[in-house]
């Protein structure tokens, strides 16, 4: 199985675990794990970064107007106006332990 085919992390199993483990009432967790979502998110409407140490870091950059292409008449051009977008760069810790899922591509056998 690939961890593409594995079911996405939800809000609500986030806050089921940490409930488990701290023994929590999971309805309190749910309320905590959605205003630190609250908190970054205001945070970042605001133009500031977010730094979650170990984590990883949320940027704000801003991207400059351009001219594109329409994919349904491409000899058409469009204006696309500048616009602010959240970039995420995850931490070492995120880096390597996601790096792991990757495989190495075993040798070929000689054939006999």
């Amino acid at each position: 199985m690939s961890a593409t085919d594995k079911p996405n992390l939800t809000k609500r199993e986030i806050a089921s675990r940490i409930s488990d483990a701290t023994e929590l009432q999971q309805q309190d967790v749910a309320v905590i794990v959605q205003k630190t979502l609250d908190t970054v998110v205001d945070a970042l409407a605001e133009g500031r970064n977010v730094e979650l140490r170990n984590f990883g870091v949320f940027e704000v950059k801003f991207r400059r107007a351009r001219i594109g292409r329409n994919p349904n008449n491409p000899t058409q051009t469009v204006q696309i106006p500048p616009r602010a977008v959240v970039k995420f760069k995850p931490g070492k810790i995120m880096t390597a332990r996601v790096e792991k899922l990757s495989k190495p591509v075993a040798p070929a056998a000689p054939a006999a």
